[in-house]
């Protein structure tokens, strides 16, 4: 049987800081769900290539999305339209799809595109449950605490698949057991 969730949360290595403007959000990850995702996204973290990266696409009530780490900075002078079509320059990783843990609230899943196997760097948190992605996308992780700020991150225009104009962004992305 797996540990449970405030296991996994009391787990330094793997346990996943992001500071919003608003404060820390603390994400337990899972690598018994999706070892090869959850790695990847440590590897990142590690790098720094999460720091300063936007949340570019937001839809009120679904999920928040960020995790763009070639285009998410915009400091390299891409344009806007840019931003969410990028990855990292690591391999792209196969589904880890599990059939038992769902995506509710607070849930870390990885974004990918039509193809099963094609999650990189970009993540997003749900809002609320969305059962239609059970089974279809990565888990990788769920919030522990700070989801309250993961609520004031700022959404989307509903008209264009949740893009966001001068979007918030991950201040700072640690692993706890590296300390600050």
């Amino acid at each position: 049987m797996a540990a449970s969730l405030p296991a996994f949360a009391a787990d330094k290595e793997n346990t996943m800081i992001i500071t919003l403007k608003d404060g820390d959000v603390t994400i337990a990850l899972r690598p018994d769900l999706a070892p090869k995702n959850v790695a990847q996204i440590k590897k990142l973290v590690r790098d720094g290539a999460y720091n300063d990266v936007a949340f570019h696409r937001v839809i009120d009530g679904f999920m928040a999305q960020t995790g763009d780490v070639k285009f998410g900075n915009m400091k390299k002078g891409y344009s806007a339209e840019a931003v969410g079509t990028g990855n990292s320059d690591l391999p792209d990783l196969p589904g880890e799809f599990s059939q038992t843990e769902k995506f509710t609230r607070g849930v870390l899943g990885m974004a990918r595109t039509a193809d099963p196997n094609s999650a990189n760097s970009q993540f997003f948190i749900m809002f609320a449950p969305a059962p239609n992605l059970d089974g279809q996308y990565t888990i990788v992780g769920k919030v522990v605490s700070g989801m309250d700020l993961v609520d004031k991150i700022k959404k989307g225009d509903e008209g264009d698949n949740g893009s966001v104009t001068d979007p918030d962004r991950m201040i700072k992305v640690r692993i706890a057991a590296d300390g600050k």
